[in-house]
């Protein structure tokens, strides 16, 4: 990613953290289940909690995007912990479709083709990476 990628990214992020998690999770999980229903039940019945963790989540890599190798450790504890609720790599395709969607309906007049492609390319960026993880666990 570029400097004016990574600026993009964290400004817009800083948008959605001024949003509560429960709104921003709540629409981030309705999509995603909308596109694959059988996902549900890899959550627990009260979602509150994981609602807190997707923005924590997102917050620390959005936060270190300058410097990967800082979360490297983070990405590939988070990408086995996902194993072992069901997720497969073919699951990431749709978790990155739900992400922007979130994303570019929050922001609205804020959703530009250069905020797009950053974005594109952070969440290419952390999937390739939890991808690569649960291949190495398997190696």
């Amino acid at each position: 990613m570029t400097e004016i990628e990574i600026a993009l990214v964290k400004k817009t992020w800083r948008m959605f953290r001024e949003v509560n998690p429960s709104v921003v999770g709540d629409v981030f999980y309705t999509c995603l289940f909308t596109y694959n229903p059988s996902l549900r039940k890899m959550f627990p019945a009260s979602m509150n909690e994981q609602y807190q963790k997707l923005m924590e989540m997102i917050s620390t890599i959005v936060s270190r995007l300058e410097k990967p190798h800082e979360v490297s450790h983070e990405i590939s504890e988070l990408a086995r912990r996902h194993v072992k609720y069901g997720v497969r790599p073919g699951h990431y395709k749709l978790v990155g479709k739900a992400l922007l969607w979130t994303l570019q309906h929050g922001l609205g007049k804020d959703w530009t083709p250069e905020v797009e492609t950053a974005w594109l390319k952070c969440y290419s960026r952390l999937s390739e990476s939890m991808i690569q993880a649960t291949i190495n666990m398997h190696a």
